[in-house]
């Protein structure tokens, strides 16, 4: 049996987490509820954004990994990313995080 929690359950956390520590985050596109991938979009104001795909390892722990090369990439790149990666795989949730100085309350980061 797989005990790992259901996606929307952890989306629900991690959002009430960001509120609670002033980080706008919102849902930009709603997944498979029980076992969706998430992306996460990170905006910088006046730096550009970051995405970041959801996986685990071998032992089964949540990690992360940039979706890109480049350091930082603009915001309409990051868009047309998304939503290529939307059509390729539509049970993916896609939270945007605007985070001032980068760090974020998510696990596995």
């Amino acid at each position: 049996m797989d005990d790992r929690l259901p996606t929307h359950i952890w989306i629900d956390a991690h959002l009430k987490r960001c509120s609670v520590a002033g980080i706008p985050a919102v849902v930009v596109h709603s997944g498979e509820k029980m076992g969706g991938t998430v992306l996460l979009k990170i905006y910088q104001a006046g730096i550009g954004c970051r995405l970041l795909s959801q996986m685990r390892d071998f032992d089964g722990n949540l990690s992360w990994y940039p979706a890109h090369d480049e350091q930082v990439i603009d915001e309409r790149d990051a868009d047309e990313r998304i939503r290529k990666s939307v059509d390729r795989d539509p049970d993916l949730w896609v939270i945007e995080i605007e985070s001032r100085d980068g760090s974020l309350p998510v696990d596995g980061l």
